[in-house]
């Protein structure tokens, strides 16, 4: 997206953006039940309608784009949820931010498809960020992701099974059915206006599912 200048400014003042989430490794649950995470929130809508949804859950978004991340940040701070915090940074670093075992849900939405072949690692999705993702999920712990992009479901439900997750929920059509219990992004609404099916899958850590 283009550059917005008052969201980049904005992200230096938000209250619900983390300045250090590295110090705030291994003790991020206090109080709420789950820690849900979204790598690549965008503009936030997903997570901060969630986070009204389950109110004693705590959700955390993350972004690397300045400017989505500022637009996030303002929305997040004018709403009244005390169960929201936006991380402004790049997925890669996940594992400074929560410890082994921290987080309960990990949120994929219409993550980037990297469509050429040669940059299939970097896909949130591929292998190398889901060994990552297994060492910092609890035993409960499960990823959800949505898209709408068949080819990267195809080849993400292939990298969870390989990676040793296990399957939950599959659905190649997901918004064909009312699904209240599960917000929808921006992206998505696009996506259902244009009569598009939206991917979904569910996957479980393997330990706990055996």
């Amino acid at each position: 997206m283009r550059k917005v200048k008052w969201a980049v400014e904005y992200l230096g003042q938000s209250k619900k953006k983390a300045a250090h989430p590295e110090n705030r490794r291994g003790s991020w649950h206090s109080d709420k039940k789950k820690l849900h995470v979204e790598l690549g929130c965008g503009k936030g809508n997903y997570s901060l309608e969630m986070a009204k949804l389950y109110p004693d859950d705590l959700f955390i978004a993350v972004e690397k784009n300045e400017s989505a991340a500022g637009i996030a940040a303002k929305k997040f701070d004018e709403s009244e949820c005390d169960n929201l915090v936006l991380i402004h940074g790049d997925a890669a670093d996940l594992g400074q931010w929560f410890d082994s075992g921290e987080i309960d849900v990990l949120h994929l939405n219409f993550s980037d498809p990297w469509p050429k072949k040669r940059y299939a690692k970097r896909r949130l999705s591929s292998s190398g960020f889901l060994n990552v993702y297994r060492s910092l999920l609890s035993s409960y712990g499960e990823i959800q992701m949505k898209t709408d992009n068949g080819p990267l479901f195809e080849f993400s439900v292939v990298e969870f099974l390989n990676t040793g997750f296990v399957l939950s929920e599959l659905s190649v059509d997901y918004r064909r059915d009312p699904h209240p219990e599960d917000s929808i992004t921006e992206y998505e609404e696009k996506f259902i206006r244009l009569g598009q099916p939206i991917y979904r899958c569910v996957f479980k850590k393997g330990d706990y599912a055996k």
